[in-house]
């Protein structure tokens, strides 16, 4: 069969189509004598009108809408064959579509013309019956008739029977059934959800669809997204696998309660398999560089409601280049990019300011911008070459006059810059190589019309330093790609997405729109005046809808340089493929403490593991012998951390208060001296300026400086005290940047603050953790900061915008942490060690290594030795992530 040409895109935006019947149509123009030929072919029912669609697809459809008809009625002529199954409408105008089998504008007809429709099975009464009803509400004002529809559509919900040899098996059961429309572009097909616990079904109470019902099975589903849609959270958007028959589909329900009922649901069954990447993972993978610029700003713009499916949602790019008019470009040229800390209408100070000067002499509520930078007449505006029945849908069967189309890259530009109500920015078309710039060319041939200058309306018009759609579309991609974008895409995203999108902050940026088009502005539902509340709907469908708020604080800056997130490791194979690492071997263990092991480090060369136990005891053990080769009691109280200084000296940290330092080589401690009041908890060492800093339960945090003395007799703590940080209470864990300024203190009540040496102040507290802090690094050239805590989750956080970007809660304590370059190992307190690569922010490894809590894991400076230490006593040496990786 013929595939239809009828789509509910002829209809108005919004327009229901209910059935269809088998018809031979007449028609006949009452000014003139005689009829035309007969015509077999279909009679849409639909909400506002009725469309008939010849057999003959060279002939037009014929759309009569219900406002225009004069009479709907059975014909009275007894001269007329069959006369009494015979419908008969009178009207005064009647659309033509599709003639030829061309798109191009409709044709009004405005004669008064009678149409005789010859129904071959249908029951002319009931026909007759339900346009005359739906002729009636066309009479009516826009919400009383919307009203009246519904009413309508309520009663064929309820004659509608969902067929049960549909289920996949016969012991599948009906877990939920709601009604509910299915959303494309400016089309709404109403229609039934019935939910089992293996599948989703969408029964349509048309027959638009391919097949009767639609399959969606809930192994194939990846994401799910509530929308929201039409100012109501009443939507529901899911993806599915690219296997699937059915990509995406985008619901909107009745009320929000009966779309979280279903999203509760499906989320409770066990067939369900998403992908639970979140928000936070997917922007630290854009940060590191794993996710490009393109692939996060879809991201972004779906997670704010932004979606293909909803035109008054549609996602949303920034114009990125300013020269569109140069024989060539550089993107190297910084001069050619967009200021992406603006608005598109900041970008133009002489602009700015008449919109300043208009701003300030308005009342409330005041708006900067009269048009918004996303609206469904502005999307078409760029599409319309590939989307034509689009535009024909929305604006009545015609096309925009042909001087306002988009004719030129360039001129659109400048008047973005210029006009003082055009501030649209751009859609993913601009960026997307795989359709390779389609939306630039008029490749159906369509006639659009003629210019002011009598130029054809055909493809537009590129930049002179593209050579093809093709290359525009590269080119466009790679500046989005660019060094410079990367540096300065999240200053956009404050403004669209961020916490510049609204309040004061977007009041500083000039980035103030309408009140109307707020996400919250309005609550439709509390408007009991239905007039009014379709008269605000309609305007903010007009004017454009701000995005969902996703960021409340500064968005993290991208890290630019592949030296900031590569790994001193050769780390490929385990981010690309972390299913082919090999196993996490255990190569040697010892167990010659007599209480937990506090503490364990590397020498230098790689040649020895030396660790501190609960027992007073240091010991060291060959890695080539494997063997311990010396054991020594280190006072009376337990150790509880060593560093090393050099090859062969280890400092080390007692309960007693003191602070010792261990000579390898000569087996003895060779000085020592009172740090604290209370226990040292604590220890870090950094060659650089050689600091040792160490904290302590007297809830005191000092840094030391000018140790040459410590080891020969002649160490003066008190002229080698260079700092002192106070807490309110115990310090768990400290770590120190590679400047050796930036200090990280973290205490047993949670709280985290970043200390300068320099000026021995204070530069931050980072959110506090609901347990003790047991580890903490820096990474990624510093740039960012993870800590770890008992109550089993540790936090990446951005240090230039004090941001936390990651988080993740295992289902265990957690009591240690080290990183090496983008690997993080994080050991549990049941003895379960987890390795996350923090570059694609994901679990690589998980493996149970001890029978207690890992207290300390140490790698070697080369890479060669992975080692740790638990409270059960052992002291174990694992397959170096060199050996992982190979």
């Amino acid at each position: 069969m013929d595939k239809e040409r009828f789509s509910m895109l002829l209809l108005e935006p919004g327009e229901i189509y209910f059935e269809d019947y088998s018809v031979v149509c007449m028609e006949k123009d009452v000014q003139k004598k005689g009829s035309t030929e007969k015509q077999d072919g279909r009679l849409k029912l639909c909400s506002k009108s009725l469309v008939f669609e010849p057999k003959d697809r060279i002939k037009p459809l014929i759309k009569v809408q219900f406002k225009e008809c004069q009479r709907i009625s059975q014909c009275d002529n007894m001269l007329i064959a069959n006369s009494n199954n015979i419908i008969v409408i009178m009207c005064n105008h009647y659309v033509k579509m599709l003639e030829g089998n061309v798109i191009a504008p409709y044709q009004i007809e405005g004669s008064p013309t009678e149409f005789l429709f010859l129904l071959n099975y249908a029951s002319i009464a009931d026909c007759v019956q339900q346009m005359n009803q739906l002729k009636r509400a066309s009479d009516l004002h826009a919400c009383e008739q919307n009203s009246m529809v519904a009413t309508i559509l309520h009663s064929r919900y309820s004659r509608m029977r969902f067929d049960l040899l549909w289920l996949d098996n016969l012991y599948d059961k009906i877990i939920l059934e709601k009604n509910a429309d299915r959303i494309s572009p400016l089309v709404k097909n109403p229609g039934k959800i019935v939910l089992t616990a293996n599948t989703l079904f969408f029964q349509p109470c048309n027959n638009i669809e391919t097949y009767p019902v639609l399959k969606i099975k809930l192994s194939d589903m990846k994401r799910i997204f509530q929308r929201r849609f039409l100012l109501r959270q009443i939507g529901l958007e899911i993806y599915n696998v690219e296997t699937c028959e059915i990509p995406h589909i985008y619901l909107a329900f009745k009320s929000k309660e009966d779309r979280d009922e279903l999203y509760t649901k499906i989320l409770e069954l066990p067939n369900l398999n998403l992908d639970n990447t979140g928000q936070t993972e997917m922007t630290m993978q854009w940060q590191n560089g794993v996710l490009s610029n393109y692939d996060y700003l879809l991201y972004l713009n779906c997670l704010a409601d932004r979606t293909k499916n909803d035109l008054t949602q549609y996602p949303i790019f920034p114009w990125i280049l300013n020269d569109y008019t140069s024989s060539s470009i550089d993107l190297n040229d910084i001069n050619v990019y967009r200021d992406l800390r603006k608005p598109i209408g900041a970008l133009n100070p002489e602009r700015l300011q008449r919109l300043k000067d208009r701003y300030a002499e308005m009342g409330p509520p005041k708006f900067l911008y009269g048009s918004h930078y996303s609206a469904p007449g502005l999307i078409l505006f760029y599409i319309v070459r590939i989307y034509p029945h689009f535009m024909l849908c929305l604006q009545n069967g015609r096309f925009d006059h042909p001087d306002r189309m988009f004719n030129s890259i360039s001129d659109v530009f400048r008047n973005c810059l210029n006009n003082m109500a055009d501030f649209k920015e751009l859609v993913p078309e601009f960026f997307d190589t795989e359709n390779n710039g389609d939306f630039l060319v008029n490749k159906y041939g369509i006639q659009f019309g003629f210019r002011h200058d009598g130029t054809k309306v055909e493809h537009v018009k590129l930049p002179p330093w593209a050579e093809s759609p093709e290359h525009f579309i590269k080119t466009m991609r790679d500046a989005l790609e660019s060094e410079y974008v990367s540096k300065n895409l999240h200053h956009w995203i404050d403004l669209i997405f961020g916490y510049k999108q609204r309040g004061e902050e977007a009041e500083k940026a000039d980035n103030v729109f309408f009140h109307l088009c707020y996400e919250g502005s309005v609550n439709l539902d509390d408007i009991a005046d239905m007039n009014e509340k379709d008269a605000i709907e309609v305007q903010i469908m007009e004017f454009g809808q701000i995005p969902k708020q996703l960021f409340k604080t500064p968005h993290v800056r991208r890290i630019t340089t592949t030296k900031s997130v590569a790994s001193n490791l050769s780390m490929e194979k385990l981010t690309l493929a972390p299913t082919a690492i090999r196993s996490l071997a255990e190569k040697l263990s010892f167990h010659s403490h007599k209480e937990g092991v506090s503490c364990v480090i590397v020498s230098e060369d790689e040649q020895r593991v030396i660790s501190v136990g609960k027992d007073s005891l240091l010991k060291v053990y060959s890695i080539s012998d494997g063997k311990q080769i010396r054991s020594v009691n280190v006072g009376s109280l337990p150790l509880s951390s060593c560093v090393q200084m050099n090859n062969n000296t280890v400092i080390v940290g007692s309960w007693d208060n003191y602070i010792m330092m261990y000579d390898l080589e000569y087996g003895r401690v060779v000085d020592s001296f009172r740090a604290h009041d209370d226990a040292v908890s604590c220890l870090v060492w950094s060659l650089k300026g050689n600091l040792l800093v160490s904290g302590g339960w007297d809830c005191v945090v000092r840094v030391w400086s000018s140790l040459d003395g410590f080891g020969k007799g002649v160490f003066r703590p008190l002229q080698s005290l260079k700092a002192e940080f106070d807490h309110d209470s115990k310090i768990t864990s400290i770590a120190l940047d590679k400047s050796a300024n930036i200090l990280m203190s973290g205490t047993d009540d949670g709280d985290v603050t970043l200390w300068s040496i320099d000026s021995r102040s204070i530069k931050c507290k980072l959110p506090s953790h609901s347990g003790a802090i047991s580890g903490a690094c820096f990474i990624s050239e510093d740039k960012r900061l993870v800590v770890c805590s008992s109550d089993g989750e540790f936090r990446v956080t951005d240090l230039g915008a004090n941001v936390q970007v990651f988080n993740k809660v295992i289902d265990e304590g957690l009591t240690s942490l080290v990183c090496e370059g983008s690997i993080l190992c994080v050991g549990g307190a049941k003895g379960t060690l987890y390795l996350w690569d923090l570059q694609t922010v994901a679990q690589i490894y998980q493996i149970q290594v001890h029978q207690e809590a890992i207290n300390s894991i140490a790698i070697g400076p080369n890479n060669l030795l992975f080692t740790t230490g638990s409270e059960d006593r052992h002291v174990k040496v694992l397959n170096s992530l060199k050996e992982l990786n190979t």
